[in-house]
């Protein structure tokens, strides 16, 4: 989900992002049918997904007719105490973790988006982003319609429930018709109708679990495994699940010649211990390192990573190069982005107390530093220095994905050409600004391979790094300063 605005980039001089250099998606979903307690359920399941979104979370359970709904700012466990989830009563649950583009964390916008039409409700939850979101939004101002927030996830509710009078059904695939772009959604109805829906390429994951009897769809299956539900099946790209008392039964958009799945789901989002298209991503991430390693050898003393960002392909190019892993860097799990004070003189110790080296183990010592990926280039920049600070002898940098030299407009937050610094510095130029001995990233053909998938070139959307779009979207929308 992201929001039918468009912001202007962050800055180098931004905090946040000295603190993380890397991309965030919107957001994670999960819905239940059939347990007693599903809005419960629905909490753990959300707690599995945290690493999708941790700005804001809902959940909403229908019963009997009526649909009840709690949402807030903060994570997952902050947000639901055990009073709360008992008032969310009903066999049927929706929920949702999000991040949001900047600007645009407010209440008003978290999920899941409830709406009341004719004495019925329906929830949405969505993950992904409408590239259409202008043009729908506008036609259907036009007819009269009042949106709530800036969220292009109630642009479907808006035009499931002016085709109602098609039918239950026919107004599912009438509206989902209408959306471009990236979307996996999870829908409650006050019949207690459980559905999920996945666009046409298949961008962003949705899967389906059964636990003792009762469904589940999460977008990862890291959440089926924590409520000990069965991996069923990931849904197809272009279906329409809806989950009643008859069980399981789809309905089908037209899909393309081609599935766009967004390989990014390897190589970052993804928890390592989720499975898509009949691939671990932990294993997957290992074998990113090992084709770096092959493609990359340098001689050093160890590997190392950022935690928690390339950790595994880290090991994979241990493993394959024969250098030792070390954790050269020790991570402080308890810092929040509330920690970091928005003024210059405050930067460089946001980063410090993120992450503290081993000194003893590094200095003096020729290195290899793997990450998943460079999108801006500040976080990195500041961290190779730390380390020459230090008295490390050499920096070398693996990275275990192509350069990111194209935006993205499928729900990734870096929406500019602008922001990604591969697109503006060559690899020689870029290993000079981060003050690096040398820099290799993966390449397009070795990540590729490394997926393990059949046919990968037709099965996954590389955008980032290609700048070939799967869908089509309009250039005449500058991404920059405008807000629609």
């Amino acid at each position: 989900m992201t929001d039918m605005q468009y912001n202007c980039p962050l800055t180098d001089d931004d905090p946040e992002l000295l603190m993380n250099d890397h991309p965030r998606e919107a957001c994670g979903v999960f819905g239940v049918y059939g347990h007693a307690e599903a809005a419960k359920i629905c909490y753990f399941g959300l707690y599995a997904l945290q690493h999708r979104g941790q700005e804001s979370a809902g959940i909403a359970a229908s019963q009997n007719g009526i649909m009840n709904e709690h949402r807030d700012m903060g994570l997952v466990p902050d947000i639901f105490s055990m009073e709360q989830l008992g008032q969310l009563k009903g066999a049927s649950s929706i929920g949702h973790v999000r991040y949001s583009t900047t600007g645009s964390s407010v209440l008003a916008n978290a999920q899941p988006f409830v709406v009341r039409h004719h004495q019925k409700a329906y929830a949405v939850a969505h993950n992904g982003n409408f590239v259409n979101a202008h043009q729908l939004k506008a036609a259907l101002e036009d007819q009269g319609s009042i949106f709530q927030s800036t969220m292009d996830s109630e642009i479907f509710l808006h035009l499931f429930v002016r085709n109602l009078k098609l039918g239950f059904d026919k107004a599912l695939l009438e509206a989902a018709s209408k959306l471009q772009g990236a979307y996996s959604m999870v829908v409650l109805t006050s019949r207690n109708e459980v559905i999920g829906i996945r666009d046409p390429n298949g961008f962003r994951p949705l899967c389906l679990g059964n636990m003792n009897g009762n469904w589940i769809l999460s977008s990862e299956s890291c959440a089926l495994d924590l409520v000990q539900a069965e991996f069923v099946r990931e849904l197809e790209p272009g279906e329409i699940l809806i989950i009643d008392q008859n069980g399981p039964r789809s309905l089908f958009l037209d899909k393309p010649n081609r599935k766009s799945f967004c390989i990014f789901e390897f190589i970052y989002f993804a928890r390592p211990d989720s499975t898509f298209m009949g691939r671990n991503v932990y294993q997957t991430r290992k074998d990113h390192g090992r084709t770096l390693a092959r493609q990359a050898s340098v001689k050093a003393d160890l590997v190392m990573p950022f935690p928690d960002s390339g950790v595994y392909a880290a090991l994979g190019y241990s493993e394959a190069s024969g250098i030792p892993f070390e954790m050269g860097m020790i991570r402080n799990h308890y810092v929040g982005r509330t920690f970091i004070q928005p003024t210059q003189s405050m930067r460089e110790f946001g980063v410090r107390v993120k992450l503290n080296p081993i000194k003893e183990l590094l200095k003096g010592k020729d290195i290899i530093i793997v990450e998943d990926s460079i999108i801006r280039g500040t976080t990195a920049k500041t961290r190779v220095r730390a380390l020459r600070d230090l008295g490390v002898k050499k920096v070398h940098l693996r990275v275990a994905c192509p350069p990111h030299r194209f935006p993205c407009h499928y729900g990734i937050d870096f929406s500019t050409k602008g922001e990604l610094i591969a697109s503006r510095k060559s690899q020689k130029e870029l290993a000079e600004f981060l003050e690096l001995d040398s820099l290799h990233y993966l390449s397009l053909e070795g990540l590729l391979e490394s997926t393990g998938v059949d046919n990968p070139d037709a099965n996954f959307c590389k955008a980032c790094f290609d700048g070939c779009y799967p869908v089509e979207f309009d250039n005449s929308i500058s991404k920059d300063c405008l807000e629609i």
